[in-house]
């Protein structure tokens, strides 16, 4: 089996890392633009694989699709972000233009390939990759909920004191300010999350979650890395071991939660043929109407990308 994680920078180089570690496929192969950087970071990786135990063999590629034929999962993390004087619109339309041509370069070699995007804004480049791919929408998805829970969860088991192990925790919407975490669906042992700690400090965690991403640039000056090369490592493992594991995804919707052509995030079932169910909770007024205004958000900057294409 082979694995392709396209975009060797911090996130792409921990995801590739990740799923070396964990032995998913016989050969990951890390391709990028730069010159000699997939190459580099994939040899150091490889250079490990004698102290970390792994067999599986790690291939860096500067542009060479043909190096990646075959895959059966492909995560795309490439992208720019966001500098100095860009525009909301400038971002999309360099992403997606980066985005359409590594998706349409992907499906040449791969037709077959089950396709994660990672790159931002999230939401709108899975969109993106879907129109580009021309395949059904359960094999092009988008990893935004499983980080963003991650840090929900990761904050309620420094409050608790407790293991993050036991904190399970559903998140819904869009990527970004306008995420929708659940309290009512979130639990610490089987336990409501809510018998355990008081409203104030709850609804302050939430809403250290919405900023999570943020918080961590303003800590290092650059976007964070280790958690989401894990998190898009994670879907790959449920995908190739067709774990069928329940994970909040950006995934298509066509009629769920009322909700209409849009990528949104919501709980799916994740395996072998990648999104195999779209779970549908029993959201509560207050739910909904949280879940509405994050679609709006989502679907005025597919808009931006719609009127780009035309």
């Amino acid at each position: 089996m082979k694995i392709t994680v396209v975009g060797a920078g911090n996130v792409g180089a921990t995801c590739a890392n990740v799923i070396a570690h964990k032995e998913l496929a016989n050969e990951v192969v890390l391709l990028d633009i730069k010159e000699g950087v997939a190459e580099g970071k994939s040899l150091d990786m490889w250079q490990t694989a004698p102290i970390n135990m792994f067999d599986t063999r790690i291939t860096g590629s500067t542009n060479d699709y043909s190096k990646t034929a075959g895959s059966e999962v492909v995560v795309i993390t490439s992208g720019l972000p966001r500098k100095p004087g860009m525009s909301r619109d400038d971002l999309i339309a360099t992403n997606a233009g980066i985005v359409r041509s590594v998706t349409e370069n992907i499906i040449k070699h791969s037709p077959e390939a089950i396709i994660i995007i990672v790159s931002n804004p999230l939401d709108v480049m899975t969109y993106c990759a879907f129109l580009a791919a021309g395949v059904p929408s359960h094999r092009v998805f988008g990893m935004a909920g499983i980080l963003d829970t991650a840090r929900y969860r990761a904050f309620l088991a420094e409050a608790l004191d407790c293991s993050p192990k036991d904190i399970q925790a559903v998140l819904m919407g869009g990527h970004g300010d306008t995420m929708v975490p659940l309290p009512r669906y979130t639990t610490v042992g089987g336990i409501p999350v809510t018998e355990l700690i008081d409203g104030q400090k709850l609804e302050a965690i939430v809403q250290r979650t919405k900023s999570g991403g943020g918080e961590l640039v303003n800590l290092m000056g650059t976007s964070a890395w280790y958690a989401p090369g894990a998190a898009a490592a994670q879907m790959v493992e449920a995908v190739v071991r067709d774990q069928k594991r329940i994970f909040p995804c950006c995934a298509w919707l066509q009629g769920e939660y009322g909700q209409q052509d849009i990528y949104l995030g919501v709980p799916v079932k994740l395996g072998r043929k990648g999104i195999e169910q779209i779970i549908e909770l029993q959201l509560n007024e207050d739910e909904k109407a949280l879940l509405n205004e994050s679609s709006k958000a989502v679907k005025e900057v597919m808009k931006v990308l719609d009127n780009m294409n035309k």
